[in-house]
C-alpha cells in the first residue's frame, strides 16, 4: 500500500519531462512568432537599414508589423546611441537624442538589441534572441505552478502575435516570478522561508518589472495587503506591509537614479512622451471609440487626460476593497485575484491599449481557476483586433474599402475594441471571485494560499 501511494503521488506530480515538453512547445511557438514578424524584413535595405521594397505597405497588408522593427529608425536606435543620456523631447512631442518612450530597462534592452545590428532585420533578430529566454522562463515558472494549464501561455495565439511585437516578455516574466517567489520561494528552503522575506523579494521583482513596463507596480498594493493580513493571531502586520511597499519603491529609485543623474532631460522625456500622447486611431482604447463621434479633438484629449487616470485609480481601489471583503469572509487576502482585477482596470481604462498588452493578461488566465472559455473568448476578440487593425490601416492608407459597412477589417476592429472591453469588465468580477489554481499543497505551511474550508 505505501508503494502504491508513492506511485500515485508521482503520477500526480508534474515531472521534469513534462516541464521540458512545455518549455519546448513554448520555444516552438516563439519561433512561429518570430517567423510571423520576420516576414516584414528584407529582402533589400535602404541606406538607413530599412527593409525594402514597400515596407510600410507590407507590414499592414501582410499583418507582420512589429514595433521592434519599426523603431529601428526614429529614436537613434540605428545610430547605436546610448539611451536617455543625451536625449530629450522637442516642442512637437518628438523624442530626440536616443530617448525612447519606455522605462529605462526596456531602453537598455532596445540599445542592446541594436548593438550588433545594421538593419531592421538584424535588430528584430537580436531583440528576439534577447527576449526569448524570458518567454521560456515564464513558461517554466507557470508550468511549475500550474502544470499543463501553462499551455495557455506556451502555445496561445498571443505568443505568436505579440512575443516580438514589442518588448513585453521581460516584464511578464518579472510579474510571474513575483508570484512564484511568494508561493514557492527559492533554493532548498523554498516556501519554508518566512513569508515576509518572500514577499520583499517579490516586491523587488515587481519594482524591476516597473522599470521594464509600468504595470507590475500596481500589484505591490495587494501584495502588501496580503502580508498585512497574513497572521490573524498576531494582528495586522503594518511593519511588514510597509517593508513590502518600500522594497519596490527603493528598487525603482535605484534603477532609475543613474539615468536621472546622468541625463535628467532624456530620462524625463520618456515620461513626458507618454503624458503628451494623444488619444487617436492608433491607441485602440474605449476612450477614442466612445468619445470621438461626440467631441472635438482638443476637448476629447483634455477629458481623457483627466478621466483615464482617475477611473484607473478608482478601479484599483475598488478591486482592493472587494478583495478586503473577501478576506473578511475567508480569512486570506486574495492578492492574485485582486492583482488580476486591477490589471483589467488598467487595460480597460488606460488611454492606450496596445495589442501586445494581451501578453500581460495571459498569466492571470493560467494562475486563476476560471473556466477556460473566458480565455478563449478573450483570445478570439484579441485576434479580431490584432489582425483587423492592420488590415484596416492598410485599407485606409491605400484606398481600400475602410467603412464599417464596406469590409470586415473595420468590423473586426470594432469587435476587438468592444469585445475586449466587455470581457475586461466581466473578468474584473470573475477574477475577484476566482480561486488560485491549486498549487497550495506546495506552498509554505505558514500561510495558506486560499482560505480553509469549513467542515
Amino acid at each position: 500500500m505505501p508503494r502504491r501511494g508513492r506511485a500515485g503521488e508521482r503520477s500526480r506530480r508534474f515531472g521534469r519531462a513534462a516541464l521540458a515538453a512545455l518549455v519546448l512547445l513554448c520555444g516552438l511557438t516563439l519561433l512561429a512568432g518570430f517567423a510571423n514578424k520576420d516576414r516584414c524584413t528584407g529582402p533589400g535595405f535602404d541606406q538607413w537599414g530599412r527593409s525594402q521594397p514597400d515596407y510600410e505597405r507590407r507590414n499592414k497588408e501582410e499583418v507582420c508589423y512589429s514595433d521592434i522593427q519599426h523603431l529601428w529608425i526614429g529614436r537613434d536606435v540605428d545610430r547605436h546611441v546610448f539611451p536617455y543620456v543625451h536625449g530629450g523631447i522637442n516642442s512637437k512631442g518628438v523624442l530626440v537624442g536616443g530617448t525612447v518612450e519606455y522605462p529605462v530597462l526596456t531602453g537598455l534592452l532596445i540599445w542592446a538589441g541594436a548593438v550588433f545590428a545594421h538593419n531592421d532585420a538584424g535588430f528584430l533578430l537580436f531583440s528576439a534572441l534577447l527576449m526569448a529566454p524570458f518567454g521560456l522562463a515564464t513558461a517554466w515558472l507557470l508550468g511549475k505552478l500550474t502544470r499543463w494549464r501553462a499551455l495557455l501561455w506556451a502555445i496561445g495565439p498571443p505568443m505568436v502575435l505579440y512575443a516580438f511585437h514589442n518588448w513585453d516578455l521581460p516584464v511578464v516574466f518579472c510579474a510571474v516570478a513575483a508570484v512564484y517567489v511568494v508561493h514557492r520561494g527559492w533554493g532548498r528552503r523554498g516556501a519554508d522561508r518566512p513569508l515576509l522575506t518572500r514577499a520583499i523579494v517579490a516586491s523587488v521583482l515587481l519594482g524591476v518589472g516597473f522599470a521594464f513596463k509600468l504595470y507590475p507596480a500596481i500589484f505591490v498594493l495587494p501584495l502588501a495587503l496580503y502580508v498585512l493580513t497574513a497572521d490573524p493571531r498576531k494582528g495586522y502586520d503594518y511593519a511588514g506591509a510597509l517593508k513590502v511597499a518600500l522594497a519596490s519603491i527603493v528598487t525603482v529609485v535605484l534603477i532609475n537614479l543613474p539615468f536621472a543623474v546622468i541625463g535628467l532631460e532624456g530620462w524625463k522625456a520618456s515620461f513626458a512622451f507618454q503624458q503628451m500622447r494623444r488619444v487617436d486611431i492608433t491607441t485602440n482604447s474605449i476612450w477614442y471609440w466612445s468619445m470621438r463621434p461626440f467631441m472635438a479633438d482638443d476637448t476629447m484629449q483634455s477629458v481623457v487626460g483627466l478621466l483615464s487616470p482617475v477611473c484607473m485609480v478608482l478601479s484599483f481601489l475598488l478591486a482592493c476593497w472587494l478583495g478586503w471583503q473577501r478576506y473578511q469572509r475567508e480569512g486570506v487576502y486574495p492578492w492574485i485575484p485582486v492583482s488580476a482585477a486591477m490589471l483589467c482596470g488598467f487595460l480597460l481604462l488606460h488611454k492606450v491599449h496596445s495589442p501586445q498588452y494581451t501578453l500581460w493578461l495571459v498569466p492571470m488566465f493560467v494562475l486563476l481557476r476560471i473556466p477556460l472559455g473566458w480565455a478563449f473568448a478573450y483570445f478570439a476578440a484579441d485576434l479580431a483586433m490584432g489582425i483587423g487593425i492592420f488590415r484596416w490601416f492598410f485599407a485606409i492608407e491605400y484606398g481600400g474599402p475602410s467603412g464599417i459597412y464596406d469590409g470586415f477589417s473595420a468590423q473586426a476592429v470594432v469587435i476587438g475594441v468592444w469585445g475586449r472591453a466587455a470581457l475586461l469588465v466581466a473578468l474584473f468580477v470573475v477574477f475577484l471571485r476566482a480561486e488560485v489554481v491549486p498549487f497550495a499543497e506546495r506552498v509554505g505551511r505558514r500561510v495558506p494560499l486560499t482560505a480553509p474550508r469549513a467542515a
